[in-house]
């Protein structure tokens, strides 16, 4: 219980409920978008322009 009542005293005023919710909501966003880039990048390596780019691209 002692876990349910420093919950309950943290987010006993709305604002910081909500501004809890949306930073969780804003950070879980942004590590999913590394994560899933990074697993894509890793997934794709050597298939993407940026890795193929030498081959093809002209020196100016």
């Amino acid at each position: 219980m002692p876990v349910a009542k420093a919950f309950a005293n943290l987010f006993a005023r709305n604002s910081v409920f909500v501004g809890t919710v949306f930073f969780g909501a804003f950070a879980f966003g942004i590590t999913f978008d590394k994560a899933t880039s990074a697993w894509w990048d890793n997934h794709n390596q050597g298939k993407q322009w940026k890795d193929i780019r030498d081959k093809y691209a002209q020196a100016e």
